[in-house]
């Protein structure tokens, strides 16, 4: 029997890492469907037709036929559909939100372009580099002081936006970003890597379509 999630994209990209990692701590098999951006897959009516910005990821809901896009309001409908990691109460589940669009406003960017630059998927040279590098630490700075005298980003329990922020920052190395300095980051990145469920991105998601196990 098919899995209920069927996550469409790509092994390198951080938002369908977000996602995936939701479904691993949630503790939800999923089928997982490699989408060929090279080959121009994403942009083609069939894929179109599913996901209507012709991104990735694409999470497809088996149970009501729900075509999900842009992993933050995915993970937002996983936590309301599964019941787990979206606030004990109304006010956490606002906070929780406003760090994940914090999250694609202030970290997201500069981590994820600095990767791609440095990884050759993506074009910039030192100037873009050092820009960021400088928003990067920005916005490290404020979750650090965030999270001084707090377990987790949200409430005391963890929630997408630990998961969120979480799925940005498990790529600091690749993106030349070092979060030694950041004492209160990395204490919360400890906790958070040892939930129960949790991978990193080369062990959850694979460079080829694969059916839950």
């Amino acid at each position: 029997m098919p899995a209920r999630f069927e996550l469409n994209g790509v092994f390198l990209s951080g938002p369908t890492y977000k996602v995936g990692l939701m479904l691993a701590l949630a503790g939800e098999a999923f089928d997982y469907v490699h989408v060929n951006l090279m080959a121009g897959e994403h942009k083609q009516p069939p894929y179109l037709a599913k996901q209507r910005y012709g991104q990735v990821p694409l999470l497809v809901d088996r149970n009501n036929g729900r075509h999900l896009c842009q992993s933050a309001a995915i993970l937002e409908y996983l936590a309301d559909t599964l019941g787990k990691f979206g606030g004990a109460t109304l006010d956490e589940r606002l906070q929780t939100r406003e760090w994940l669009y914090w999250d694609f406003d202030r970290l997201a960017p500069s981590i994820y372009r600095s990767r791609g630059i440095r990884l050759g998927f993506m074009k910039g040279g030192e100037e873009s580099l050092e820009l960021c590098a400088a928003n990067a630490a920005s916005a490290i700075k404020t979750l650090d002081g965030h999270l001084a005298g707090r377990n987790w980003i949200v409430g005391e329990s963890p929630t997408i936006a630990d998961i969120d922020v979480s799925g940005v920052l498990v790529y600091a190395a690749e993106a030349a970003v070092d979060l030694t300095p950041y004492a209160n980051v990395s204490a919360w990145i400890g906790r958070f890597e040892a939930l129960p469920g949790f991978k990193r991105p080369t062990d959850l998601l694979p460079p080829e379509s694969r059916a839950a196990a």
